[in-house]
């Protein structure tokens, strides 16, 4: 599908209506609930998510949508899309709870299995990410309409900083870190991660715990776009809607992919 400007305007002002309608509740008491993987659950999430579905349903409405707090969608049903939304209504609840602003909205497009558009809206600070492959990355400060170009840093130098999750730290992440001798370690919540290594402030995100499909595709996109790659063990791009389950396996995120022959077995 070619995403003309009209339409990425148009998910843009979408991602701001969702992030307004989380800052609503983020300005005022809330509950927490867990869902059953124990995973925290608030208003904010759910009034996000259905601001983006309603949204998206109207904007396309061929286009399936898929979002974290979506009833589970069989397989089968699945595999006959050839495009879909993709959403995370609110990436970084445990932020979000925390009150520390790292949280973020996350729309990505995907057509046969590839992120190819992704929007990522903070709604804490107004920045907004987004980017199309084959067309370029994008950021925007505040709630302005202008589009400032981002790249990510290539070739890396040392020292490498190393996007760390603040939430999910775990011990092989941490062996990682230290087998980069004099790498910084930047500790930062949500798919925030990806922006930064698109802007070329980070370098690295290794993620060995779980994410969700919908933690790292608009992500994903929005980094290719802007010259990195995502990849999991093998070196393969991280491909989307492929098998059963909805969660990831393991990945690294790189501005510059030849950093992947520097990293330790």
């Amino acid at each position: 599908m070619t995403m003309t400007r009209e339409l990425r305007q148009a998910v843009i002002a979408i991602a701001r209506e969702a992030a307004a309608d989380i800052l609503a509740v983020y300005q005022s008491a809330f509950d927490v609930e867990h869902k059953d993987d124990r995973s925290p659950l608030t208003s904010a999430d759910l009034a996000s998510h259905h601001r983006i579905v309603a949204g998206l349903q109207v904007l396309t409405p061929g286009i399936p949508v898929l979002s974290e707090e979506s009833e589970a969608i069989d397989i089968a049903q699945r595999r006959t899309w050839s495009r879909f939304w993709l959403v995370d209504p609110l990436d970084g609840t445990r932020e979000f709870i925390k009150r520390n602003g790292e949280f973020t909205v996350n729309i990505a497009l995907v057509e046969d299995g590839v992120a190819t558009f992704g929007v990522i809206q903070q709604p804490v600070t107004g920045g907004l990410w987004h980017g199309t492959l084959g067309t370029g990355a994008f950021r925007r400060d505040a709630d302005l309409d202008v589009d400032v170009a981002i790249h990510v840093r290539k070739p890396a130098s040392a020292p490498l900083r190393i996007a760390a999750s603040r939430s999910h730290r775990d011990e092989r992440t941490q062996v990682l870190l230290d087998a980069l001798v004099g790498s910084q370690a930047i500790a930062c919540g949500s798919s925030l991660k990806f922006c930064l290594i698109a802007e070329g402030q980070l370098d690295l995100y290794p993620r060995f715990g779980p994410t969700g499909e919908w933690d790292t595709a608009a992500g994903q996109a929005i980094l290719e776009a802007a010259g990195g790659a995502v990849l999991d063990p093998r070196g393969r791009p991280f491909r989307y809607n492929q098998r059963d389950t909805l969660l990831n396996g393991e990945f690294i995120a790189f501005g510059d992919v030849a950093l992947r022959d520097t990293l330790p077995a």
